[in-house]
C-alpha cells in the first residue's frame, strides 16, 4: 500500500480542486496513482474535478507574427521563471523577434532555430545574453508556422494566450475564428483530430459513472456514447456554439459567410508544465533554524 502524503494530497487537490477529504480517499483508492485518483474524482464529482486542469503553471509570452500579404506566419512559446520578467522589455522584444524569424526563416524544429542567425549572432547565443542580462532562465519552448495560399489571422489575449489560424472569407471572419478559439480552447476542427487517447479517457470515466446507474446494459452502452458525442461536440472548433451567437454552430457560421478553416494553433503559456511551488513557511523555519 503507496504511503499517502500531505503533498501528494495537496498535488491532488491542486489538479482537481475537490476537497482534501476527498482527494485522501481517491489517492487510498488508487494506492497512491495521482492520474488514476483525478479519474476517481471526476467519476465521484463530475468535471469540476478538472476545472484546474488549464490552469497556466509556467511563465513566459506566446508571441505572433504574420506577413504584410497574410500568407505566412507564426505562433511560439518562450518560458521565463517569473511574470516580472515576462513583461520585461527585452524580452518582449525577443519574443516578438523568435516570431518573425520562425515565420520568414522557416526552421524544422527548436534545435534549427537555436542555430538560426539573429543580429549578430545566432538565436541561442542571443537567448544565453539576455539570460545573463536579465539573470533569469529562458527558454524556446515551442512553435507553429503556416504558410498558405489562403489567408492567416491571429489573436493574442495578455500575451498568454495566443491564436494563429488559417482560413478562407472575410478577414473579419479569420479575427472571429481567432478570439473564438482563445475563449473556447477547442483541441481540433473535428472529431477526427482528437487525440485518440483523449477519447480511450472520457470512455473510462463515461463507462464508471454509467455503470454505477444500475441500468441495464443497453442503457449503459446508450450512456457512454451519448457522453462521448457531448465531449467531442464540447471540444471540437466546427460544433462549438459560436461565441458572437450561441444559437449557431462556428460550422453555420462559417458556411453562412461563405467562409472555411483549414487549421489552426493555440497556445497556452505552461499549459502542461510543472511550475515549482515554494514553501516560504518552511523556507523561513529552517532559515531560522539554521540562524
Amino acid at each position: 500500500m503507496a504511503q499517502i502524503t500531505a503533498e501528494l494530497v495537496k498535488e491532488l487537490r491542486g489538479r482537481t480542486d475537490a476537497p482534501m477529504m476527498e482527494c485522501k480517499k481517491a489517492l487510498t483508492e488508487a494506492d497512491g496513482d495521482l492520474a488514476r485518483a483525478e479519474e476517481l474524482l471526476r467519476v465521484k464529482l463530475g468535471n469540476k474535478a478538472s476545472k484546474a486542469a488549464s490552469r497556466i503553471t509556467a511563465e513566459g509570452l506566446v508571441g505572433l507574427f504574420i506577413s504584410a500579404d497574410a500568407k505566412q506566419g507564426a505562433v511560439v512559446e518562450i518560458n521565463c521563471e517569473t511574470d516580472f520578467v515576462a513583461r520585461n522589455d527585452d524580452f518582449i522584444n525577443f519574443v516578438n523577434q523568435i516570431a518573425e524569424l520562425v515565420a520568414t526563416g522557416n526552421p524544422a524544429d527548436v534545435a534549427a532555430l537555436a542555430a538560426l542567425p539573429m543580429g549578430g549572432a545566432t538565436v541561442e547565443e542571443t537567448r544565453k545574453a539576455l539570460i545573463g542580462k536579465i539573470g533569469e532562465n529562458i527558454s524556446v519552448r515551442r512553435f507553429k508556422r503556416i504558410q498558405t495560399a489562403d489567408s492567416l489571422a491571429s489573436y493574442v489575449h495578455g500575451g498568454k494566450i495566443g491564436v494563429l489560424v488559417e482560413f478562407a472569407g472575410p478577414a473579419e471572419t479569420g479575427k472571429d475564428l481567432a478570439m473564438h478559439i482563445a475563449a473556447t480552447k477547442p483541441r481540433a476542427l473535428d472529431a477526427d483530430g482528437v487525440a485518440p487517447e483523449d477519447i480511450a479517457a472520457e470512455r473510462s470515466v463515461a463507462e464508471q459513472k454509467a455503470a454505477e446507474s444500475g441500468k441495464p446494459a443497453e442503457i449503459v452502452t446508450k450512456m457512454v456514447e451519448g457522453s462521448i458525442q457531448k465531449f467531442l461536440k464540447e471540444v471540437t472548433l466546427l460544433s462549438q456554439p459560436f461565441v458572437k451567437n450561441d444559437k449557431q454552430t462556428v460550422a453555420q457560421m462559417l458556411k453562412e459567410r461563405n467562409a472555411s478553416i483549414s487549421q489552426f494553433a493555440l497556445y497556452v503559456v505552461g499549459e502542461g508544465i510543472e511550475k515549482k511551488t515554494e514553501d516560504f513557511a518552511a523556507e523561513v523555519a529552517a532559515a531560522a533554524g539554521a540562524a
